[in-house]
């Protein structure tokens, strides 16, 4: 597969920067860092969006992270740390996007995006609806609806499809691969047990058509572990893919 963990930024470096809780500051600081350029506008709408999200988070389930400061670490510098990985004239989808990561932040960061936002929860879509509104992001559109169904009309329609916390990569891999048009790029965003799952879903990978091409290691200031993996498609998704969601998580592909 030739993964490659490659780390393009000193953790240290950025830790040092940062004190025990980031605020607005600190995060334009470690985003240049990365070569990433938040604008006062984009500080600003950040700022908002974290605010909507804790205003809203009384009312439906988007985020355990609610804490301004943990948020801008934990969800933004989170995102950011993968969107150093995109073309910026990307035409995207982020599947199962919950309260928008990555893709509101992607947006957000680089207004040159165009953006889709697939969300299952019909009321997860209201508070996207609702950010994209008070930020006034254009480009962007929402779908509530179902991956594994959307892509019956959409089939290899993105450049870019990405996911953050939605499931394990063979079931992920089977959702999102499928949207990704030919020599297109699937995004995973995963945690610290991304390596093990690479490995695992190498063989699922290659069904949807897409091979392994950069795995990226990073840290968190906090110290949390995180890893991009990068997949190219180079062959055309079977038709009988993706299964329904029930056979998906019943017997994920091996």
């Amino acid at each position: 597969m030739g993964n490659r963990y490659r780390r393009k930024v000193s953790d240290d470096i950025i830790t040092e920067q940062i004190g025990e809780h980031m605020d607005i500051r600190e995060l334009t600081s470690a985003s240049e860092t990365i070569g990433i350029k938040l604008t006062d506008t984009m500080q600003e709408q950040l700022l908002q969006y974290a605010a909507l999200l804790k205003e809203w988070n009384d009312k439906i389930n988007l985020t355990a992270i609610t804490e301004e400061s943990e948020v801008l670490e934990k969800h933004f510098y989170d995102c950011l740390l993968a969107l150093r990985l995109v073309n910026p004239g990307a035409d995207a989808a982020d599947v199962g996007t919950g309260a928008g990561f990555p893709g509101l932040v992607f947006k957000i960061a680089c207004p040159e995006i165009r953006m889709t936002l697939i969300e299952p929860t019909e009321k997860k879509c209201v508070f996207l609806r609702e950010v994209i509104s008070q930020l006034n992001l254009k480009e962007v559109t929402v779908i509530n609806e179902r991956a594994e169904d959307y892509v019956q009309k959409h089939r290899e329609s993105f450049d870019l499809v990405t996911a953050r916390a939605v499931a394990a990569l063979p079931v992920l891999a089977e959702l999102c691969m499928p949207l990704v048009r030919m020599n297109g790029t699937f995004l995973a965003m995963k945690g610290s047990k991304g390596k093990e799952e690479a490995r695992t879903a190498q063989d699922a990978c290659g069904k949807m058509g897409c091979d392994g091409k950069d795995f990226h290691q990073d840290h968190l200031p906090n110290g949390d572990e995180r890893y991009n993996l990068v997949y190219m498609k180079h062959r055309h998704t079977p038709t009988q893919y993706p299964r329904s969601y029930a056979k998906i998580k019943k017997k994920p592909l091996q």
